[in-house]
Parts: C-alpha cells; sequence; structure tokens
C-alpha cells in the first residue's frame, strides 16, 4: 500500500478527539522535544499507538493543513540568532490554520533554559498590516517593529496531532513541508521528512517516548524556518547547518539542499 494511504488508513483507527475537548488540555510545567523521522516510520508509530492515543478530528478529518510566513529583518537577525545558538531566540510569524481559514501574527521566544513561549494576535490574513497594533504587538517583544522586517520564507504542511488517553501530552506530526523563499523566489520541500514534536506535562510518563525508543528514533532538532531558509537562500551563512544537511539527507535517502 502506498504510504501515504497507509497512513490515513492507520489514523482513521485512532479515536478522536475534538478541538473543543483538546481545549481543556493544560499542560502547566510544559517541556518540548523534536524528533525527525521518516513516513515510513510514522506508519509505525501510528500502528503502535493504536490504543494509547487520540487523533484530534476537525472539519471531518484528522490531518490539518497550516500555511507559514516568517518575517525577519533585512540582515536576518532571527535567523543567525538560530545559526548561531544564541538563547534567548526568538521567531516573528504569521499562521493560517487553513481549514478554517483563521490566522495569527505570533511571536516565539526561547529562552535559555530551552522553553519555548509563543504569543500571538488574531490577524485577518496573510498580508498584514506592519503599523498600529500589529507593528506596536511585535515591538513590545522582540524590540523592533515590523516596518523594518519582511517577509523571508513561507512554509505549507500538513499535521497530525495525537494526545495520549491520560492527556499529560501532545504529539504534533508535521509532514510534506513545501518551502517558498520570497527573497530569492527559491521553492524546496523536505520530501518523506516527518518532524515530530512532543509536549508534556513535565516529567510524566511518555507511552510514545517508549515508542519511539523501539523506532530508533532520537531527538533532533528541526527549526522549520532556518532549514527552509537553507534550503532555498545559498547566500545566508550555514555552514553551522552542514552537518544537520547531511543528516537529514541521509535519512531521507536523497538530497534535500
Amino acid at each position: 500500500m502506498e504510504i501515504d494511504a497507509r497512513i490515513n488508513e492507520l489514523l482513521q483507527h485512532l479515536e478522536p478527539i475534538t478541538l473543543e475537548q483538546m481545549s481543556s488540555i493544560r499542560l502547566m510545567n510544559r517541556t518540548d522535544t523534536k524528533f525527525v523521522t521518516s513516513k515510513e516510520n510514522l506508519a509505525r508509530l501510528l500502528e503502535l499507538a493504536q490504543g494509547k492515543y487520540y487523533a484530534q478530528f476537525n472539519n471531518d478529518s484528522k490531518i490539518a493543513n497550516y500555511m507559514t510566513t516568517y518575517w525577519d529583518t533585512e540582515g536576518h537577525r532571527f535567523f543567525l540568532e538560530h545559526h548561531n545558538g544564541r538563547a534567548p531566540r526568538q521567531k516573528v510569524r504569521v499562521r493560517t490554520y487553513m481549514d478554517s481559514g483563521i490566522t495569527f501574527l505570533e511571536v516565539k521566544t526561547k529562552n535559555n533554559h530551552g522553553r519555548t513561549k509563543k504569543k500571538r494576535v488574531e490577524v485577518p490574513c496573510q498580508e498584514i498590516e506592519v503599523q498600529g497594533a500589529n507593528g506596536e504587538f511585535v515591538q513590545g517583544l522582540v524590540h523592533q517593529g515590523l516596518s523594518e522586517m519582511h517577509p523571508t520564507v513561507r512554509n505549507q504542511f500538513h499535521r497530525i496531532t495525537l494526545v495520549n488517553y491520560g492527556k499529560t501530552e501532545r504529539l504534533t506530526i508535521d509532514y510534506d513541508v513545501h518551502f517558498h523563499n520570497m527573497e530569492t523566489n527559491n521553492d524546496a520541500n523536505t520530501g518523506p521528512l516527518v518532524i515530530i514534536e512532543l509536549k508534556r506535562d513535565g516529567n510524566v510518563y511518555s507511552p510514545v517516548l517508549d515508542i519511539l525508543r523501539t523506532l530508533r528514533i532520537k531527538p533532533s532538532g528541526f527549526s522549520k524556518y532556518c532549514i527552509g531558509s537553507v534550503m532555498t537562500n545559498k547566500n545566508l551563512k550555514q555552514n553551522l547547518f552542514k552537518q544537520k544537511m547531511v543528516k537529514l539527507s541521509k535519512l531521507a535517502n536523497t538530497r534535500i539542499n
């Protein structure tokens, strides 16, 4: 069976959970861990998750569609903060939940302890006003106005969200990630790669960690903005990402940059 059809089939066997039910889940002492794997391993993970996890259900589907546009300065401040391993570091983005059409302007901040906080305001669409409330919102968080930034990289991807039966963790699974660079007009995609992010409440028992260990899937950082930038803009400083790109290409079994 073709791998996408197998993933869809396995999702149908997972008990659904609605967005409204998801809203009751509060991970008060949240830790985030990312993993990168292949679609084949995703199918195996979904097999092993049967009877342990709910799949988020919205608009008659367990697969959601996202579009995100990242904004940066002329000197690519936010890209370089990540490339150079600076902490705290930030990213500014506009994210659209394509199935509902709802869009948010967001600022993500990762602190010195590896914790990520996100603040956002709803906006009408991807094409946002840089002055007024939007500019003030960003200025107050990153100490730089939107008028000093511009859209750099846009991505689109599919997302599956799983929740364990104990409702102590949430798993987002992103795949079929496509990039368009708005500075270079270049396009790229991550092929068969799958990006998993585990968000759990402190150090409580995690069923999926046992599954990931069984599948020999190890933690691995992955920034969609930085990877998309490296793949579509060769003029950026990227020497510290070279080893990461080699590993991703091996995992994808094809050159992705």
